[in-house]
């Protein structure tokens, strides 16, 4: 480790890092490459199936890997939940997997819960966090984050490490593809959740946006070095991952890997207040969409705003905001809220440059803004899936139908998208 990175450590270990009252059990190894930290809430019968699934990689990669369980709930949790992860811990004590380097976190007993309204945010920085004293930080090591319910391919551990000596970029984002379903009504919710996830990606790709990637939190890995520079893991409920990905793009970078894919279920779920299990749930329990698709016209407008900032990068905010006016009355609204012509001042004083400036405006119009203005323009349009997801795709110059199985199919095949 080098003296700025170890400096760098220090203070987070100081400042920011969250230990106690928690502390890992198991292995006492302090030399690994990379950690690999799942939270488990109430997973006695996932887990064991994700770390079967993360044995079958080679011996090599699990010999310098060590797999973090943090075993987690509230003081407000159901009793069958408690007792679960009371099983989940006596199992893990028994040293199951012998060819895994496991430790565990004990989150969930008398005196170690969570706190309340503390979740999966908090519980995956606990595992991040203890994790970071475990590494060989002379070997540029990694944190890799999992969900006790995916499964991984057997070259899992190996294109992540591939991916790293490659790669400049501090973070990236795994293929996934959600595991199949045996109730048919739940496997048609899960793949039309897909198309969803996969069609924005693929539309802020269009648009041009350095944020055009999947936030799922079973899919991110990153260099320990870039978690620290980045501030750490949030405490957040739910989209933890968007919020810590977003932190990434903007500190070191977050780039696409290739190669492998990890299955995250497609099981019902209420733990969090938004996401995946939640969204299925809603469409198949209640025959309602939790989520919008965005139109290609929204898309468009995206990329003619970010168009309009490049090229007219040394207008003054109110030229800019009366050209925005031009694009669409929404966006100038939205720029508006968010007191742009202040924001813009600022830029102009302390970015001289046009790629200066353009670096800065995207760090402050980031993944969340992009968001927000998109759900704005979606206020009050009303269209069929198909037909949306097939502007889209001939926008990016695929032609595949209205039938959605073919769109999510090619959608699949994308690069950055699958």
């Amino acid at each position: 480790m080098n003296s700025t990175n170890n400096k760098q450590l220090q203070k987070y270990l100081r400042t920011r890092a969250i230990t106690a009252p928690w502390r890992l059990n198991g292995s006492k190894r302090v030399d690994f490459r990379a950690a690999v930290v799942i939270p488990a809430l109430a997973e006695s019968q996932s887990l064991p199936q994700t770390l079967a699934s993360l044995a079958t990689n080679p011996a090599e990669a699990l010999q310098q890997t060590l797999i973090v369980i943090v075993v987690n709930n509230r003081a407000d949790v159901s009793a069958d939940q408690l007792q679960n992860n009371r099983q989940t811990l006596a199992w893990l004590q028994a040293k199951p997997f012998p060819q895994l380097n496991l430790a565990w976190v004990d989150a969930g007993s008398a005196g170690l819960e969570l706190p309340a309204k503390e979740g999966v945010g908090l519980a995956r920085k606990i595992g991040f966090d203890l994790a970071l004293q475990r590494l060989d930080w002379k070997s540029s090591p990694l944190l890799i984050s999992l969900d006790a319910d995916t499964l991984v391919d057997e070259n899992y551990l190996s294109a992540i490490f591939q991916h790293f000596v490659v790669s400049s970029k501090g973070g990236t984002v795994l293929p996934f593809r959600h595991q199949t379903s045996a109730d048919p009504q739940q496997e048609a919710a899960i793949r039309h959740y897909e198309l969803y996830l996969r069609s924005y990606v693929f539309g802020l790709q269009q648009a041009g946006s350095p944020y055009a990637y999947h936030s799922i939190g079973s899919t991110i890995a990153c260099r320990a070095a870039a978690y620290v520079n980045a501030g750490g893991m949030n405490r957040r409920r739910a989209a933890e991952d968007f919020y810590f990905l977003q932190q990434l793009a903007k500190t070191s970078g977050v780039e696409f890997l290739v190669g492998t894919v990890v299955r995250p279920s497609p099981r019902f779920s209420d733990r969090v207040p938004f996401g995946t299990g939640k969204a299925v749930r809603g469409q198949v329990e209640k025959g309602r969409q939790l989520f919008k698709f965005i139109s290609v016209d929204s898309f468009k407008l995206l990329r003619a705003w970010f168009g309009l900032v490049e090229k007219a990068w040394n207008l003054s905010a109110e030229n800019l905001l009366a050209r925005a006016a031009g694009i669409s009355s929404v966006l100038y609204v939205f720029l508006l809220q968010l007191d742009f012509p202040t924001v813009w001042g600022r830029l102009q004083k302390n970015y001289a440059t046009q790629q200066q400036r353009s670096t800065a405006f995207h760090l402050w119009f980031d993944g969340l803004r992009t968001r927000q203005l998109l759900t704005q323009l979606e206020a009050d349009r009303e269209s069929a899936v198909d037909e949306l997801v097939d502007a889209l795709l001939e926008w990016g110059g695929f032609s595949v139908g209205s039938d959605c199985s073919e769109q999510l199919a090619l959608l699949e095949s994308l690069p950055g998208v699958k």
